[in-house]
């Protein structure tokens, strides 16, 4: 039986339905953008292979060209552009892949077919379907500020399951808990395909929300600095740039795997042991086939990539970004004397950075292959059905000209426990703490001060 207004428990509920509502009404589109997108990028390397077969597929031969090879048949054929990153074959019929950066044309992966060395086409990575879709995804297109948007949607998200379990308890009602009845009434329907939906997703819609915090800007970047951390003197005998290796990734471009985003990116040295100066080098010393023997020496995986050093202090960074976290492996080579300044592996990890790496591959559908993408599948899909039902109940019950958001009756305290736990929630997600002012400070303040708006709104 619900709860009664004028209980405790009614007056818990009242107000778990009036945050529930606004949560909803804020994360509802961007929890169905953040769903579709996400099934975009899901099955990226079904589309990638759909949409770019001709480029990411060759004959195989007897024998591959040589890296470097390689790389003055793209050079030749983009004479204005900076390679960036180079992906030997990751298997005997693919492609190897090479990433640019050129001022007239943009960052484009061009293929390059490695047993004839015949530059077989490029694509455009800022306008293709994928990368949109994961820009979308992680930052709305709009840098910083879309990422503390999501940031602060998928925070609410984990609030607006809480609540909802809350509202979905059964309190003595038989009907509609476990399964919607699908002859009943148009808005009860509705509101029982809401309600049930959530009960059997909310465990992998939470664990998607949480599992994508540690991408977010302001929160992931606390979260791995205290908590994704290393032995000192790991990194304490080699030359340092001063930058984290963070700085080698970007939102659509992942060279090292998130575990090692925070540990310290390494500095090539000259000749005399000093970090490298010299302006006349025009580049690197050591050859990308040599950095390609040392990642074989070293037993890495296939389907690495091999970044390019950055200036005169730049290094290789040779990184196995695989589904399989635990085959991940990062090396930072000296770009003159081809010394491994850090080899970086699952056996260095610490817990945190395990289970996170883990959840990443999962929440992308790598892990288990197929069966793995299907479960997320389910996971956006039931998202998907969450908003469209949340919104359609909301609209039917929604009175004419009005938000029809859930009131309270006038006069009743504030209740304690539920700021208290707005304030923990705040402490957690400092985006829900920066949130919940504003909106009370709407609610209580601007609503309060201008009563046909308030009315509007109700």
């Amino acid at each position: 039986m619900t709860p009664t207004p004028q209980s405790d428990g009614g007056r818990f509920y009242r107000l778990a339905w009036r945050w529930h509502f606004y949560a909803g009404l804020f994360v509802a589109p961007l929890l169905l953008m953040l769903s579709l997108t996400g099934i975009v990028y899901l099955f990226k390397p079904q589309l990638d292979a759909a949409m770019y077969r001709d480029l990411m597929f060759v004959a195989p031969a007897v024998r591959t060209v040589s890296a470097e090879a390689q790389l003055a048949a793209v050079r030749a054929a983009y004479p204005d552009a900076r390679v960036v990153k180079f992906a030997p074959p990751p298997a005997a019929d693919r492609a190897s892949e090479v990433r640019l950066d050129s001022a007239r044309a943009g960052k484009l992966t061009v293929f390059v077919d490695p047993y004839r060395n015949r530059v077989l086409g490029a694509r455009d990575d800022e306008r293709n379907l994928q990368t949109i879709a994961l820009k979308l995804h992680g930052e709305l297109l709009l840098g910083r500020a879309g990422d503390f948007v999501i940031e602060m949607a998928t925070s609410w998200g984990l609030l607006l399951i809480a609540s909802g379990v809350y509202l979905w308890w059964p309190r003595g009602q038989r009907h509609g808990v476990f399964r919607p009845r699908l002859t009943a009434k148009k808005r009860v329907f509705w509101r029982e395909l809401h309600a049930v939906g959530g009960f059997w997703s909310l465990g992998l819609i939470g664990f998607l929300m949480l599992s994508g915090m540690p991408w977010t800007g302001f929160w992931g970047a606390q979260f791995a600095g205290v908590w994704n951390t290393y032995p000192a003197p790991l990194f304490r005998e080699i030359p340092k740039s001063g930058l984290p290796a963070a700085a080698l990734n970007s939102t659509s471009d992942k060279t090292v795997p998130w575990a090692v985003e925070t540990t310290p990116l390494p500095a090539s040295s000259d000749h005399h042991g000093h970090a490298g100066h010299d302006a006349g080098r025009t580049r690197p010393a050591l050859s990308l086939d040599a950095v390609v023997a040392i990642a074989r020496a070293r037993g890495l995986p296939a389907g690495y990539s091999v970044a390019l050093p950055r200036g005169a202090t730049g290094v290789y960074t040779v990184s196995a970004n695989t589904d399989d976290p635990r085959e991940q492996v990062t090396l930072h080579i000296d770009q003159y004397s081809g010394r491994v300044l850090s080899d970086i592996r699952w056996a260095d990890y610490g817990a945190v950075a395990r289970t996170v790496e883990v959840g990443i591959a999962l929440h992308e559908g790598k892990l288990f292959g197929l069966a793995n993408q299907l479960v997320m599948l389910f996971a956006c899909l039931a998202a998907i059905l969450l908003t469209v039902s949340g919104v359609v109940m909301w609209w039917k019950r929604r009175p004419a000209g009005r938000l029809g958001a859930p009131t309270t009756p006038d006069g009743q305290p504030i209740w304690r426990t539920g700021v208290a736990f707005l304030a923990v929630a705040g402490l957690l997600f400092p985006a829900v703490g920066v949130s919940t002012l504003a909106v009370l400070a709407f609610d209580r303040l601007l609503l309060a001060r201008l009563p046909p708006l308030a009315r509007a709104l109700r």
